[in-house]
C-alpha cells in the first residue's frame, strides 16, 4: 500500500537531514585522504617528545599472552611502564643516553641493549630500538627496510631488522596521522600492538 506524506512530514525529515549533514562536516579529519601522509612527514621526523598508551599482545607457537604499555619518549630519556601478565606486575624500564635499567618487584638490572634486559628479565623483548620509529610509522635508523605503502600514500607494511610491520589502522590527533594499530612479526612471534591514547607533544617554532 502506498502511503502519502503531508507536506508538514516532508519538510521536518528534509531540516532533519541537512541538520545532520550540517554536523558532520566540520569532520575532515574522519578519514585519511591521499596527499596527507607526505605533508606531515617532516613534522613526524621532528617528533621526538610524546607519550602513548596501549596494549600490546604476544603469541607464540606455544603461548599467547598480554600487557597494558605506557610510554613516555623524550630526546635523551624514555620510559616505558609494563603491566598485566608478561609483564610480571608492573615493570619500568628506562633509557637515558645509552644507559638502560629495568625495576621489577625483584630489584633494579641493567644491561647494555633494552632488547637483552626485557630478555633478561621477562623472558620476551621489543625492538625497542626501532619501535620509538616504527610506532610513528618511519623506518628505524642504521638498517636498510623495505616500505610498501597503500593507495593514499600511507605506510601499509615496513621490513626492517628481520621484522614486518603491518599498520592496520589510524587515529587523528593533534593535525597528525598516527599509527593506532600494529602487528608485527620476527619469525613465529606475533605482536599486536593496540594504541588507545597518543599524546604528541609537537613544537611547531
Amino acid at each position: 500500500m502506498q502511503r502519502h506524506y503531508s507536506p508538514l512530514v516532508i519538510a521536518t525529515l528534509l531540516l532533519t537531514l541537512v541538520a545532520g549533514c550540517a554536523r558532520q562536516a566540520p569532520l575532515p579529519e574522519g578519514e585519511r585522504a591521499l596527499g596527507q601522509w607526505q605533508t606531515q612527514q617532516q613534522r613526524l621526523e621532528a617528533l621526538d617528545t610524546w607519550r602513548l598508551a596501549g596494549k600490546a599482545g604476544l603469541r607464540t607457537p606455544e603461548d599467547s599472552t598480554s600487557a597494558n604499555l605506557d610510554w613516555s619518549q623524550h630526546p635523551h630519556y624514555y620510559r616505558l611502564l609494563i603491566s598485566g601478565p608478561f609483564g610480571s606486575g608492573r615493570s619500568t624500564l628506562e633509557g637515558r643516553e645509552g644507559r638502560f635499567s629495568m625495576t621489577t618487584s625483584e630489584g633494579r638490572f641493567e644491561a647494555e641493549t633494552p632488547e637483552a634486559l626485557m630478555e633478561q628479565q621477562l623472558g620476551w623483548s621489543l625492538p625497542l630500538g626501532a619501535l620509538s620509529d616504527w610506532v610513528r610509522g618511519l623506518p628505524g635508523d642504521g638498517h636498510p627496510y623495505r616500505l610498501e605503502k597503500d593507495e593514499l600514500g600511507f605506510p601499509a607494511r615496513l621490513r626492517q631488522a628481520g621484522w614486518e610491520v603491518d599498520y592496520r589502522d589510524w587515529t587523528h590527533t593533534d593535525g597528525l596521522w598516527l599509527p593506532r594499530r600494529l602487528v608485527m612479526h620476527y619469525g613465529d612471534l606475533r605482536v599486536t600492538l593496540v594504541i588507545n591514547e597518543w599524546r604528541p607533544v609537537i613544537d611547531d617554532a
